[in-house]
């Protein structure tokens, strides 16, 4: 279980852990600062990020370069206070966390799935970058979970 460090913890959840949690947990980093201690994982995480997603997050001055896909079973024993599924498949199957932290689904469709040119495919990227940042924008004006708030 993880310390607690005063700020508010974050797991992005998708399959893969190569496109939309990583791009999620960039963008939570880049827009929410300091306030923020962001993860990601998935349960089935591919050798490494999709460089169509490192791309396009580049593109709005967000590096996920060095950022490492994850299996989920690394944070099974650590306090969240939120959930973020970013597709179905992992929202039907993710498991349950210590402290029961909030739960949050946003059902993205994937851009790895994406067929054709390599324009195309950044294409698609770049919507699934600009839903997120859209949502994250507001997540980020939500007050603190209460536990900070004291």
């Amino acid at each position: 279980m993880a310390a607690n460090t005063g700020k508010i913890r974050v797991l992005f959840l998708c399959t893969h852990n190569q496109a939309r949690s990583q791009m999620a947990e960039g963008l939570l980093r880049h827009l929410g600062g300091e306030r923020y201690e962001v993860f990601s994982a998935g349960s089935l995480p591919a050798e490494q990020i999709h460089p169509l997603a490192v791309k396009a997050m580049a593109e709005i001055d967000v590096d996920i370069s060095q950022q490492q896909t994850k299996h989920l079973d690394q944070f099974q024993d650590q306090f969240f206070d939120y959930i973020i599924t970013t597709c179905d498949r992992i929202r039907a199957t993710c498991p349950t966390f210590p402290n029961d932290p909030e739960r949050i689904h946003w059902n993205l469709p994937d851009p790895a799935e994406v067929e054709g040119g390599e324009e195309e495919r950044l294409e698609s990227f770049q919507q699934v970058a600009d839903l997120l940042r859209n949502r994250i924008r507001i997540f980020v004006q939500l007050p603190a979970p209460e536990r900070l708030r004291s």
